[in-house]
């Protein structure tokens, strides 16, 4: 049995989004310390004592608004993908269903993968009419659910002919601690172990269709997260402000430079990235003075379609051909993730127990 080694993400560096002894069924050992603290625009978050909190509130703001736009423009990006097809999980709103509307207007044949019918078809519906591309489809899809991925999955290899952009974008945060009935707890299964079982599943079209590109949606977050796989199951909980969506952040982030490692020479690159500080819904599940002060700071936040620029970059700028394996920050520039991020160990070990968990096998 080899111990999976692990580092706490904020002993080599500083701080969307890594280890005690564990075992994943008949897998490795898994080892694991406590997350350091949170990083401090995320603590103001938690901390609502006045008066003094409010001294601080003016820098952040200030702060967040001075880097609300990226120096890379899509609207500026000549990217044309007419015969091309993309999927954009998590797209019927926010930041998934900015990233869709663009890739519909470069007359790519857009797949919205959605949890849910409804809200997911009205954005395929406001996409077709802004985009003038009636090839924008709805695929359900839940990646909190295996078989959901497995289902959605199983219908893309056998409707469609080629895969060249495929965006994992679909997270959530504030959920509360929950362990789904395949045993997963949901939010690393949201946004972790579903879009990795997913991603696997298609790269052989993806390959078939090289090049091609995977893009993950992480967070600078991901610099005060913990890769403990014992999170996975739920046998081990995280612990600190938001540490499950930090977590899996950081997982995006070794997800991704290990399977480009693993796809040198496809054809296919990957690489992953933060959107920055983006005023979408997602904070929806959170106690009431946590969304009051996230709508404090709104006006000074990016919009979702601001926030969506380093994604699309990822997806169809000139600029990211052929680069594989790392990691833009909001303004679409190549940045140093956290040194648990860089871990070349601790992402083979992660994928390792992510291979297990999902029951993935060659014959996949």
């Amino acid at each position: 049995m080899s111990l999976f080694r692990t580092w706490r993400s904020g002993s080599q560096s500083r701080g969307a989004c890594a280890v005690p002894c564990c075992w994943l069924g008949k897998g490795p050992a898994v080892t694991s310390v406590p997350s350091p603290t949170p990083h401090p625009a995320m603590e103001l978050l938690g901390a609502l004592s006045p008066p003094w909190w409010l001294l601080l509130l003016l820098p952040l703001a200030l702060l967040l608004w001075a880097t609300r736009r990226s120096p890379w423009e899509p609207r500026e990006c000549p990217t044309d993908l007419t015969g091309k097809t993309v999927i954009v999980t998590g797209a019927n709103s926010g930041i998934g269903k900015c990233v869709a509307m663009d890739l519909a207007r470069r007359n790519a044949r857009t797949i919205l993968a959605c949890r849910s019918r409804e809200r997911g078809q009205a954005a395929v519906e406001e996409i077709r009419a802004a985009t003038g591309n009636p090839a924008v489809l709805l695929r359900l899809l839940d990646t909190g659910s295996l078989a959901s991925v497995r289902a959605f999955a199983g219908a893309v290899l056998r409707e469609e002919p080629r895969l060249d952009v495929l965006v994992n974008n679909a997270g959530v945060t504030g959920l509360p601690f929950a362990v789904t009935p395949e045993g997963l707890e949901q939010t690393f299964a949201t946004n972790y172990l579903g879009p990795f079982l997913l991603t696997n599943l298609l790269l052989d079209l993806l390959k078939a269709s090289a090049p091609a590109r995977v893009v993950n949606v992480s967070s600078f977050r991901h610099s005060v997260g913990t890769a403990d796989s014992a999170f996975l199951t739920g046998q081990r909980r995280p612990g600190g402000y938001d540490a499950a969506y930090n977590s899996t952040k950081l997982m995006n982030v070794l997800f991704t430079a290990e399977l480009a490692r693993r796809l040198q020479g496809t054809g296919v690159t990957a690489n992953a990235l933060s959107p920055g500080l983006v005023s979408t819904g997602i904070m929806r599940h959170f106690s009431w003075p946590v969304r009051a002060l996230f709508r404090l700071l709104r006006p000074f936040m990016k919009s979702a379609e601001q926030g969506a620029a380093s994604t699309i970059f990822c997806a169809v700028s000139e600029e990211a051909a052929g680069i594989t394996g790392k990691y833009f920050d909001s303004s679409c520039r190549l940045a140093l993730p956290s040194a648990a991020a860089r871990d070349t160990a601790l992402a083979r070990k992660l994928w390792e127990a992510s291979e297990r968990l999902t029951g993935l096998t060659e014959q996949d």
